[in-house]
């Protein structure tokens, strides 16, 4: 029998580079020059320890049994001659494969998040105190926040299988707008507050990226600063909180048929927070009072209830406003309109009735009412009382969506796109690269979920890719409470 042959630290040190890659493991040298390409960790973590001892870091995560089976006995060079006191001990430390310790308030590279929960674990501790609580906070028990994002956890997949889903399509068409992805942003107010540039920002990465923007009555800069920032013709759309003062809210939509191109599309008229909900966390951080939006010009104050921004830069909306209005607003603007802030099929049904163009089913993303229903629930809610609904205005979305899978689940189920709020804002705390980042983040993941299902495109969303029976019985059926007709009022 060939006795083994044996190697010099020496000899093992000068097979360091790339394209001569000798590794030292359990006192055995071996040639990676071929493997390291192919190493499904990747080849950098090989080549940083060409021509030393790797056994510390192979032992870790392979069992020694495997080397034999990966690599030709061919690549086995031989044994190390004096395993006991071969290479420096420093080379035997691992190499960086995450950023070095950070403190608190520092923020990681971006190329290292790679989720919608990495950007909100970051901005929860790189923001400022007051931005994190106005833009985190939800109302009085956060019940229904947590749900929006939880109930999308307890729809299944049906997947199917053996479909070529090589090649998909995200493409799709909002409310008549083309868009790259079937998910917009959704209307936030002071988006400056986490960034200089704000709304420029992200109208900046959403041009980039082809992704609709709607704009908040409350935003930091106005609409006609807004939109030059995206390409030419680039569509926009409008969120209108309606003022007391009807003609200062005429005047902003009369407004936006004067810019060029007309670059907005249709108008969101929010109807689920006639009053803002309590906010605490909001509430127990003081509010800078020199802060002002130009398009509603309301200034933050802090009084006796707190520093609420939600709360105190909300004194100027209608808290009247009706079904009937909807006449004047169609007065005002020749835009399609969108009710945003539907909660149950029966207003589903009146806006059909009263013709407007889109509904976003949404409860203000847990800040108004607690324990409001999910706007997933709502969507079934639909689907079981009013299924031609779908037939008759663009169905859309918003609340808890933070995964390529909830988006997903919802165009299953009937939704034309979702709008996406907080991850937007605090992709946005890495600038306009965040957020272009963030949508790639959430394309791929849509990209993925549709190949894992077995669909190409998204006109094959359909419900029968779904199982729903864990909150099928959470669904109201008919618009009438079960025990409506057997209580009896007394008569005063």
């Amino acid at each position: 029998m060939a006795r083994e042959k044996l190697v010099t630290a020496e000899e093992v040190q000068k097979h360091s580079s790339a394209s001569d890659c000798w590794l030292v493991i359990d006192g055995h040298v071996w040639d990676f020059t071929e493997f390291a390409p192919e190493h499904p960790g990747g080849a950098g973590i090989i080549h940083h320890y060409a021509g030393k001892d790797a056994t510390t870091a192979y032992n870790s995560i392979h069992t020694p049994l495997l080397l034999p089976v990966t690599l030709a006995s061919s690549k086995h060079i031989g044994k190390l001659e004096d395993p006991s006191n071969t290479l420096p001990t420093a080379l035997l430390n691992p190499p960086q494969t995450c950023p070095p310790h950070l403190s608190p308030t520092t923020k990681p590279p971006l190329h290292t998040l790679i989720s919608s929960n990495d950007f909100e674990a970051i901005a929860s501790r790189t923001l400022a105190a007051k931005t994190w609580a106005f833009y985190s906070s939800a109302a009085t028990d956060l019940i229904s926040y947590k749900a929006n994002i939880h109930a999308f956890d307890r729809i299944w997949w049906r997947p199917r299988i053996l479909r070529n889903v090589r090649d998909v399509n995200t493409k799709t068409q909002i409310l008549g707008c083309e868009a790259a992805v079937p998910f917009f942003v959704a209307p936030a107010a002071i988006a400056k507050l986490v960034h200089e540039e704000g709304e420029k920002a992200i109208a900046r990465a959403c041009g980039r990226r082809g992704v609709v923007q709607c704009i908040s009555t409350n935003a930091s800069f106005p609409v006609a600063e807004i939109v030059p920032t995206a390409p030419p013709f680039y569509p926009f759309f409008f969120q209108l909180y309606v003022n007391k003062d009807r003609e200062s809210s005429a005047r902003l939509l009369r407004s936006f048929a004067m810019l060029p191109t007309r670059p907005i599309r249709a108008i969101f008229v929010t109807v689920d927070a006639p009053v803002p909900g309590k906010r605490e966390a909001d509430e127990r951080v003081r509010a800078d009072e020199s802060l002002s939006t130009p398009m509603s010009g309301v200034q933050a104050k802090n009084d006796a209830k707190g520093g609420g921004l939600g709360r105190t830069m909300a004194g100027y909306i209608d808290a009247t406003l009706s079904w009937e209005d909807l006449e004047w607003l169609k007065e005002v603007t020749d835009l399609p309109i969108v009710l945003k802030g539907v909660m149950c099929a029966a207003d589903a049904m009146m806006a059909v009735e009263y013709g407007v163009q889109g509904i976003v089913l949404s409860n203000h993303g847990g800040r108004n009412l607690d324990t409001s229903p999910p706007a997933i629930h709502t969507l079934l809610e639909l689907h079981l009382n009013c299924p031609h609904i779908f037939d008759s205005l663009e169905v859309l979305l918003d609340g808890g969506i933070r995964r390529g899978t909830d988006i997903l689940k919802a165009l299953c189920l009937g939704a034309t796109a979702v709008g996406i709020g907080r991850p937007f804002l605090y992709a946005l705390n890495y600038g306009q690269e965040g957020v272009e980042h963030y949508i790639d983040i959430m394309k791929d993941e849509l990209e993925v979920a549709m190949r894992l299902v077995g669909i190409t495109d998204l006109a094959q969303c359909h419900p029968g890719l779904m199982i729903t029976f864990e909150i099928d019985h959470l669904i109201p059926r008919g618009e009438e409470h079960p025990y409506a007709k057997k209580r009896v009022r007394s008569k005063m």
